[in-house]
């Protein structure tokens, strides 16, 4: 392919490529210009948000349970993010180094796709973003950037830096591949790009055969490690799905014998009143005493204390319920 063919094939993604860019670079300049997202003291803070992708990522959940287990490490890490995203996204509206800006997309897209895929309350938004931002950044790859772009003005003026070795692979030049090398990695990289799109609509939604489901509609909560030792009982809970922009607020918790007698409980107007000190939280997301409920974000795990006489006086089996305001309940056996 020669120039002016690949600089015509560019020109055909002008829109896109501006579309695209400004989807990445918006990220930064809503985070940084319009607000502070990136100030882990206020509300709205991107690591929070990064913390709810937690309990169904595919494949790179260590690393983000490592991230949001270390709040300084994680404000970094959503720091680069952020600043990489911002430079991806102007440089490719500019199309400066438009081929090495599209590996960006991809990659970045990548991630969004791997840790957040499953979240979307009223449709399959974050999946759709994902594995559209991949396909774009491949395109884009194939393309190069055409007549509008900085990398166009840089070859048509013959500047020293196209004619480096790298400027290929990094700017708009035509790819020094034959047709039918060419063909091959539009067809295979098409096939696999499709294939990643099939397998992660199943796994996340459903989307391809059997039944349709979607984790981010209700609350689910998820209790661990029951523990009676004197007169304090504790229990880990942490929500594992359920709609990102909106907590799960427990209003009552109750322990149960086995004949279904309450031997003790925690009501509302108790849960909105709990001591930091009975809250131990693991991640940035955090439970907290709210107005009128307990409130557990997405993603958001910590271990409750209770401390009562009662306590000493249990044996046997017993029934750990907890109740949602929606009216959802959530049981554990509990053996003492």
């Amino acid at each position: 392919m020669n120039n002016q063919s690949y600089a015509t094939a560019g020109l055909f993604t002008t829109a896109l490529r501006w579309v695209v860019g400004w989807t990445y670079f918006s990220a930064f300049w809503r985070r940084l210009v319009l607000e502070n997202k990136l100030n882990p003291e206020e509300a709205g803070y991107i690591g929070e948000k990064f913390n709810h992708f937690l309990p169904n990522a595919l494949g790179i959940r260590p690393l983000i349970e490592y991230l949001v287990s270390h709040p300084e490490a994680l404000w970094w890490a959503m720091v680069v993010f952020t600043i990489i995203e911002g430079i991806v996204g102007l440089l490719l509206m500019l199309g400066l180094f438009t081929r090495l800006m599209s590996v960006g997309v991809f990659l970045l897209a990548l991630g969004i796709l791997l840790g957040s895929g499953w979240i979307g309350t009223t449709c399959l938004d974050e999946w759709q973003i994902g594995v559209l931002g991949i396909a774009a950044g491949f395109v884009l790859f194939l393309s190069g950037g055409g007549t509008y772009t900085v990398d166009h003005y840089l070859i048509s003026h013959n500047k020293a830096i196209t004619r480096k070795k790298w400027f290929q692979w990094a700017g708009s030049t035509a790819p020094p591949f034959s047709a039918p090398v060419l063909h091959k990695i539009v067809l295979s990289g098409s096939v696999a790009i499709l294939g990643l799109t099939l397998f992660t609509n199943q796994y996340f939604h459903g989307g391809v055969y059997g039944t349709l489901h979607n984790k981010s509609v209700r609350p689910l909560i998820v209790i661990s490690q029951p523990k009676m030792q004197g007169t304090t009982f504790s229990f880990a809970l942490s929500r594992v799905e359920g709609a990102d922009v909106y907590g799960s607020f427990l209003i009552n918790i109750q322990l149960r014998d086995e004949n279904g007698m309450v031997v003790f409980e925690q009501q509302q107007s108790d849960l909105s009143q709990l001591k930091k000190t009975q809250i131990s939280n693991a991640y940035v997301a955090k439970i907290k005493p709210g107005k009128y409920s307990l409130i557990i974000p997405l993603g958001a795990k910590a271990t409750l204390s209770f401390r009562d006489q009662r306590f000493l006086e249990l044996s046997g089996k017993y029934t750990l319920e907890l109740t949602d305001i929606s009216g959802i309940q959530w049981k554990k056996t509990v053996k003492i």
